[in-house]
């Protein structure tokens, strides 16, 4: 990679581990919001999705702001929204007050992904591999966020933990502050500086003739980018979303009703095995991330997404089934499952890049998260219900179905790439 990669690399790292760091940390509170509020898996299944959900609303307008002003300022504020949100999450006295503060971290967390993925796509060479080390970071993010929150959770009130997360935003925002690129690097006729200059219409008046002109910009750019196979896209997408969001909301609750994961005593201190082998399959992610960019550089997108759907259905088939069989056999199938679920992230954001021209890439990363995390926190409330009336074996048939039908659009993308190509 050039310097500037480099640069691009670092910075988008930052941004995206921090991320992490509070979203997968999340599902580690459930389990204990759920006797401290006193509801249903059902309940507060609803309750965290509305709060995901907003990480997806907001991605549009992210999109937008992207596209107009860069990626640097939108990245910063966007960590400082998310400490600020989970400092009020530490002062919630009911789940109503828990849901608004959830709101706030989810809106702050919309930033970050159409920034800072728009960010590689305009302004990294090296796209694939950027990716790759931008999916290492977010993955080391959520294996340190769920692992510190894991220890601190056995030694401090939850209350006290939630308001010590504020610290890795503010860590975040001083590395992040000190590196300097240039955004538009990657992109043949650059429109906007490396500090993030006015993108759509710098010489717009800021009139209601400068408004329509502007919406009917957006109207255009939309009806583009939907009418050809970035809809396919966006559906992939969606849907792996979905399914990311089911299985990771209530996978600690999961693991630690496992009989091999029952409590151990240390020292007068009960520890819950279970929370460490949920970080330790997210820090396998980050080697199912590094596979998935490196492969998206060196082979078809579009092959490689119908290799992760086919392996992801696989292993939540095989899920239920195999953590019966003891021990190894448990972490086995948890260590496939935080690969795989991995895997296919850097491969869809390389078809995003593809399937998407590079003036609107935050756009198109808007509405793609959009779908990611807006539509996709229904999964949040999919899997809740799921395990409240099914069980176990329910929650993870319902969710192969996410990725069965993903696999059915990639092959439609092969077949039609294929076409193209001879």
């Amino acid at each position: 990679m050039n310097r500037n990669d480099r640069q691009i690399s670092r910075f988008t790292m930052i941004g995206h581990a921090t991320f992490h760091v509070y979203e997968l940390t999340i599902p580690l509170f459930v389990v204990i919001w759920l006797d401290v509020f006193d509801v249903s898996a059902a309940v507060l299944g609803t309750v965290v999705a509305v709060g995901y959900g907003l990480i997806g609303v907001g991605a549009l307008p992210s999109g937008i702001l992207a596209d107009r002003f860069g990626s640097k300022q939108l990245v910063v504020w966007s960590m400082v929204g998310m400490g600020g949100g989970f400092a009020l999450v530490s002062l919630a006295p009911n789940v109503y007050v828990l849901g608004a503060a959830l709101v706030v971290w989810g809106a702050a967390a919309s930033v970050y992904h159409p920034a800072g993925l728009s960010l590689i796509t305009r302004g990294a060479r090296q796209q694939g591999t950027v990716l790759a080390y931008h999916g290492v970071a977010g993955n080391v993010g959520t294996a340190f966020g769920p692992l510190a929150a894991a220890i601190a959770l056995t030694l401090l009130d939850w209350r006290i933990v939630a308001a010590l997360f504020v610290v890795p935003a503010v860590i975040g925002v001083v590395a992040a502050y000190g590196l300097s690129f240039d955004e538009t690097a990657a992109v043949d006729e650059p429109t906007a500086s490396s500090d993030g200059g006015d993108r759509l219409g710098s010489n717009e008046d800021a009139d209601g003739d400068g408004v329509r002109a502007e919406l009917s910009t957006l109207l255009e750019q939309t009806k583009v980018l939907f009418v050809g196979s970035f809809i396919l896209v966006f559906a992939i997408a969606m849907l792996a979303g979905t399914y990311y969001r089911g299985v990771f909301t209530f996978l600690p609750d999961v693991l630690a009703d496992l009989p091999v994961f029952s409590s151990v005593e240390i020292a007068g201190e009960s520890f819950e095995p279970s929370q460490y082998v949920y970080a330790g399959l997210l820090l396998i992610g980050a080697g199912g991330q590094y596979v998935g960019g490196k492969v998206s550089d060196y082979r078809s997108p579009e092959w490689a997404i119908v290799g992760a759907f086919v392996a992801l259905i696989v292993v939540s088939l095989l899920f239920p089934i195999v953590t019966q069989g003891g021990l190894i056999a448990t972490l086995v199938i948890a260590a496939a499952l935080g690969f795989f679920v991995y895997v296919e992230a850097p491969i869809h954001q390389a078809l995003i890049g593809k399937y998407a021209s590079a003036d609107v890439h935050g756009l198109s990363f808007g509405y793609t998260y959009l779908g990611v995390f807006g539509i996709g926190a229904a999964g949040a409330s999919v899997a809740g219900i799921s395990l409240t009336y099914g069980g176990v074996g329910v929650l993870f048939g319902v969710l192969a179905l996410f990725p069965a039908v993903g696999l059915l659009l990639a092959g439609y993308l092969v077949v039609r790439s294929r076409r193209e190509s001879t």
